[in-house]
């Protein structure tokens, strides 16, 4: 099965996230992976809010449009005043921003692909050998989503969480193997989590259905070699308990963003050793990163400040992960009820999970509380 993830580079993603200050875009189509037309577009893009579409061409050129206004199919001009086309390539240092004429419309909402004019005088004026070197020919074309903090955002993530199905028609459940340091979720002074590998299931609400995810658990990890589960045990988890028609695909990366600087050198050396194993088995790996808010102070007078966050970003710099293929989230811990901002950032980690298929291994490092599924 594919995994969903970017064509672009890093310094690509950098570039493009600069034309927005330090916000976090969500990989939401990518043409190569749903299909190249109008209506698998449209199928995962329309009514998605704001989105910046992303077309890469055989000259090595970047460029698309950034909308405010949904997709809608509904043969309407869009007049978008925040729209704006953009250009990276590798002899520009900055991307180039093309903003719309004024008293011309954006696009229209048809039921083709996205079209902000691909030749210049529609709505935006631009020289095409500078937005896209005069090659129309795409090898890729993506669509990512700017961060809604809305209850129908929740709803909606929500809903797709309880509706998941694998593309794989005998696999009716995706699995989540929690593998981590002894005492790293239930503070105990010298017991394991589990001695055993054991299974949970988990409902949606109290009388609800259970939901197509399966929390697995085994013995955690220790900082001696000789106890605890150690590396070798855990990779043959991973070929033993497994069937292969429950491939891995996906690991995530659990660190406490208060105690990145504070690894030992023994777990820094596990962590690498973890990554290096799981690249020759091909397997994507994500950096999932708690407790933010109390990493950062920006984060905790606001968590929607979570992607403005350059000590955040930092942290994740430090550990070597693209920023792309991290996913914070804020504890539940002295929280009486549920919020709805720290919600969005936990079922949008779970949505990315998902996203790459059945089996999803996580690996809790220093995670001193127990991760919930609201």
């Amino acid at each position: 099965m594919p995994v969903i993830t970017s064509k672009l580079s890093n310094d690509q993603q950098k570039k493009l996230l600069s034309l927005f200050g330090h916000v976090r875009l969500h990989l939401l189509y990518k043409a190569s992976i749903h299909g190249f037309t109008a209506a698998a577009f449209h199928a995962r893009c329309d009514i998605q809010g704001p989105s910046v579409v992303v077309a890469l061409n055989a000259a090595g050129f970047v460029f698309g449009a950034y909308t405010s206004v949904d997709y809608r199919q509904n043969n309407q001009n869009v007049n978008d005043a925040a729209s704006f086309l953009y250009s990276i390539s590798a002899g520009r240092k900055t991307p180039l921003k093309v903003t719309g004429l004024s008293g011309q419309h954006a696009f229209i909402n048809r039921d083709t692909g996205p079209n902000f004019g691909s030749n210049p005088g529609t709505g935006f004026s631009f020289q095409a050998a500078e937005m896209h070197g005069e090659n129309l020919v795409l090898t890729e074309l993506e669509v990512w989503r700017n961060i809604q903090w809305t209850a129908e955002r929740k709803q909606q993530q929500m809903m797709t969480i309880q509706n998941y199905k694998s593309v794989i028609k005998t696999v009716n459940q995706a699995r989540i193997l929690l593998v981590g340091p002894v005492r790293a979720i239930t503070g105990t002074s010298g017991n394991s989590v589990t001695i055993q590998h054991r299974t949970y299931t988990i409902k949606a609400g109290k009388q609800g259905a259970a939901i197509p995810l399966v929390l697995c658990d085994t013995m955690g990890l220790e900082e001696n070699d000789d106890t605890g589960l150690n590396i070798d045990d855990l990779f043959k988890i991973f070929k033993s308990h497994i069937k292969d028609r429950y491939q891995i695909h996906c690991i995530a990366y659990v660190v406490d963003a208060c105690k990145v600087s504070l690894l030992s050198d023994n777990m820094v050396k596990k962590f690498q050793a973890i990554r290096q194993k799981a690249n020759q088995m091909g397997i994507p790996q994500v950096l999932l990163m708690t407790k933010v808010d109390e990493a950062c102070q920006l984060v905790a007078n606001d968590l929607r400040n979570v992607y403005n966050s350059v000590y955040i970003q930092k942290k994740v710099e430090s550990l070597r992960i693209p920023l792309s293929f991290t996913l914070p989230v804020k504890n539940y811990s002295k929280e009486l009820e549920l919020h709805q901002d720290m919600d969005i950032l936990l079922f949008m980690a779970l949505e990315q999970m998902l996203n790459y298929g059945i089996v999803i291994i996580i690996l809790f490092f220093f995670f001193n509380s127990v991760f919930l599924f609201p």
